[in-house]
């Protein structure tokens, strides 16, 4: 393999974008949406960034400067000047700082592949930059056979082990409780919204203490 698998936490890590394009609109999106202090720089912005503002993005109106690198845990370029492109990969190299350049795998660290989320599921996909388009196509069936049930569901187990880990349970247990709500059809009855069939399952296997309903709510207790 070229590259080497990882999710990356970047949550409240000082980001930046160069280019105020769609390009980086949408690579600014995804970075907002990981929780990351991102700024963008360009001479110019399309108006999908003034929706990033009111999310938090720090516009910078003007040329990229080196000094723009400064306290940065990441950048990416997404300008469609190759020679700034290429300006802005050696220096953030410099710096040592995690730096991708759109188009352009031999510029980057990293890539950035086709993402599925749905909650706590992060499904990715990535042809190592071969197939864009063969990316997108299976990110497209992949969207299709994980709906947003996976969503409440993963929420769901978490509450449920959360709960658990209060209780005196051994581990060997947890694993069999949990395995039972897979093979037992609990992601089923979430997608088909039977919570009836959903609180059965899980009073039969966690008590009646657990439903639905408040574990989706957040109540642990």
């Amino acid at each position: 393999m070229k590259y080497y698998p990882i999710n990356l936490d970047i949550r409240n890590k000082n980001c930046l974008v160069v280019g105020g394009g769609s390009v980086g609109a949408r690579k600014t999106s995804t970075l907002i949406r990981c929780g990351a202090a991102t700024t963008a720089v360009s001479p110019e912005f399309v108006p999908a960034f003034k929706n990033l503002e009111k999310q938090g993005v720090i516009l910078l109106k003007k040329e990229f400067k080196e000094d723009d690198l400064k306290n940065m845990f990441l950048v990416i370029g997404a300008t469609n000047n190759r020679e700034l492109n290429l300006k802005i990969s050696r220096q953030a190299k410099t710096k040592r700082i995690f730096c991708n350049i759109a188009d352009n795998l031999e510029e980057s660290d990293f890539i950035l592949p086709s993402i599925i989320s749905r909650g706590d599921l992060l499904i990715t996909v990535s042809t190592g930059g071969k197939s864009p388009a063969l990316a997108k196509k299976i990110k497209e069936n992949l969207e299709h056979e994980y709906g947003h049930e996976y969503a409440d569901f993963l929420y769901i187990m978490g509450k449920i082990r959360q709960r658990l880990l209060l209780e005196k349970h051994a581990l060997n247990e947890h694993r069999t409780i949990f395995q039972a709500l897979i093979t037992r059809g609990l992601l089923d009855t979430i997608k088909d919204k039977d919570h009836i069939k959903t609180n059965n399952l899980l009073h039969e296997l966690l008590g009646e203490d657990y439903s639905y309903e408040n574990l989706l709510s957040g109540d642990t207790q």
